[in-house]
C-alpha cells in the first residue's frame, strides 16, 4: 500500500493539469490591446500614444499580482485552498468579463480608461490568487530522471492560450467590417475567456481534494509560510530565481505582443494574416517546450537555459532584421522566436524551486513568479515599442539582449542549481 502510494504521489497527470496558469485571459487582453484599446478607450490621442497608454495599463496586471499574492495566502491559511482558488478564479473571470462591456471613449469619455485600468488591476490581484506552485515544484516530485519533462507540462498552455486567442482575434478580423470589429466583434473572446475560467474553476477544484495534493500539502511543501520570514530566510534565492528566467520571460513578450503592436502602427499588413503567423509561431513553440523536457533531462535544467539565453542574444540581433524583412523575415522571426522561447520557457519556471527548503517552498515559488514577470515580462511591450519608435527597430533587439546577459548572470550566480536539477 505505500509503495502504491508513493508511486502515484509521482504521477503528473493531475499535478500538470492543475499548473496550466490562465493563459488565455492574458492574451486576449495583450492582444486587444494592440488592436482594440487605441482606437476604442484612446481615439483622441495618436494611435502611437493610445498604444502606449494601453500597454501602461497592460503593465498594472503585473504590478498588482504580489498584491493578490499577500491577499490570497492569507486567505488561503485561514479558509483553505478551494475558497481561494473559487474567489480568485471568479475574480479573474468577473474582471475578463468586465472587459468585454467596456464603453468607449465616445460613451463615457475617460471613464472608460479609468474603468479599464480596474479592471486589469483586478485581473492581476486575482492572477495572485490563482498561484499554485505546481510549475516549480511538479519536477521536484517527479523520478530523478524526468524531472525536466514534468516540469514542461504546465508550460504548454502558454502556447495552446495563443493559438486559441489570436485565431479568434483573426477570424473576427477577417469576417466582420473595421467598425463592426471595434463595435462588438472585439468583445467575444473576453466572453470566451469568462466560460474557460468557469471551467478551470471546477477543474482545479477536483485537484485540491486528489492524494496527491493532500500529501505534499501535509508535507508543507506546498503551505504558505510567512512572507517575512521566507524573504528574510530565502531572499538571496527568491532575487536569483526571478532574474534567472528573464532572457525566457523578455522574449515571451518579445514574440507575441511587441511585434503585433509593430505591425498594427507601422505597417499596412493585415492584422489577421500577423495573427495567423503568430499561431503558426505558437505551434512551433508547442513542440520546442516538449522538446525542452528530453534535453533538461539530458543535460540539466540549468546548462539548456544558459545555452537558450546565449541563442537569444544571437536573436536579438537579428530579429529587427527578420520583423522588418518582409513575409519570409516576419515567418522566420516567430519561428526562430518560439523556437527559443519554448526551450527555455518550458524550464523557466522550475529553475530555483529546488533552492527552496520545504517549508518555504509554495511562498518563495510564489514571490519569485511574480517578480519574475513584472521585472522580465509586465513593462516589456511599453518598453520596447518606446524606445523602438525613439531610436530604431534595432532598439528592441538591444533591450532583449540586456535580459540575455542578466539571465546568464544569474545563472552564474546560482551554481547551487547544477547539482541539484537533473
Amino acid at each position: 500500500m505505500t509503495a502504491r502510494r508513493s508511486r502515484r504521489a509521482k504521477s503528473p497527470s493531475a499535478l500538470s493539469s492543475a499548473g496550466r496558469r490562465n493563459f488565455f485571459d492574458f492574451f486576449v487582453y495583450a492582444i486587444a490591446s494592440c488592436i482594440v484599446f487605441p482606437a476604442h478607450v484612446f481615439p483622441y490621442l495618436s494611435p502611437l500614444q493610445g498604444t502606449l497608454w494601453s500597454f501602461a495599463i497592460f503593465a498594472l496586471a503585473f504590478v498588482t499580482r504580489p498584491i493578490g499574492s499577500l491577499i490570497f495566502m492569507a486567505v488561503d491559511r485561514q479558509f483553505g485552498r478551494g475558497v481561494k482558488l473559487t474567489i480568485a478564479l471568479f475574480l479573474l473571470g468577473g474582471s475578463t468579463a468586465a472587459i468585454a462591456f467596456l464603453p468607449g471613449y465616445e460613451t463615457i469619455g475617460h471613464w472608460s480608461a479609468v474603468l479599464l485600468a480596474l479592471f486589469r488591476a483586478g485581473q492581476g490581484v486575482a492572477l495572485g490568487g490563482t498561484w499554485d506552485g505546481l510549475a516549480s515544484l511538479l519536477s521536484l516530485n517527479a523520478p530523478q530522471a524526468k524531472r525536466g519533462w514534468y516540469a514542461m507540462m504546465p508550460q504548454l498552455g502558454a502556447p495552446l492560450a495563443l493559438i486559441v486567442a489570436a485565431g479568434l482575434f483573426a477570424f473576427f478580423l477577417s469576417t466582420l467590417s473595421t467598425a463592426d470589429f471595434l463595435s462588438w466583434g472585439w468583445r467575444y473572446p473576453f466572453f470566451v475567456a469568462f466560460a474557460i475560467n468557469v471551467v478551470a474553476l471546477f477543474a482545479r477544484l477536483r485537484i485540491v481534494v486528489t492524494e496527491e495534493f493532500a500529501r505534499l500539502y501535509e508535507a508543507r511543501e506546498l503551505q504558505p509560510s510567512p512572507v517575512i520570514e521566507t524573504v528574510r530566510s530565502e531572499g538571496r534565492n527568491i532575487v536569483i530565481g526571478a532574474f534567472a528566467p528573464l532572457a525566457s520571460f523578455a522574449l515571451f513578450h518579445m514574440v507575441t505582443v511587441f511585434p503585433l503592436s509593430w505591425i498594427a502602427l507601422y505597417t499596412d499588413e493585415p492584422l489577421e494574416r500577423f495573427l495567423m503567423i503568430e499561431v503558426i509561431g505558437a505551434f512551433v513553440g508547442v513542440l520546442a517546450i516538449i522538446v525542452s523536457g528530453f534535453v533538461a533531462d539530458m543535460i540539466g535544467r540549468r546548462r539548456l537555459l544558459g545555452y537558450s539565453a546565449i541563442g537569444t542574444a544571437f536573436f536579438a540581433v537579428a530579429a529587427p532584421l527578420l520583423l522588418n524583412g518582409g513575409d519570409l523575415g516576419e515567418v522566420a522571426f516567430m519561428v526562430i522566436g518560439f523556437i527559443l522561447l519554448g526551450l527555455s520557457f518550458g524550464q523557466s519556471s522550475g529553475v530555483v524551486a529546488s533552492n527552496f527548503s520545504s517549508a518555504t517552498r509554495y511562498t518563495g515559488s510564489a514571490l519569485t513568479s511574480d517578480l519574475a514577470w513584472l521585472v522580465g515580462a509586465g513593462f516589456a511591450p511599453l518598453v520596447a515599442l518606446l524606445i523602438s519608435t525613439e531610436f530604431g527597430l534595432a532598439a528592441s533587439g538591444a533591450y532583449l539582449l540586456s535580459g540575455a546577459v542578466v539571465t546568464g548572470f544569474a545563472l552564474f550566480l546560482n551554481k547551487g542549481l547544477a547539482g541539484r536539477d537533473r
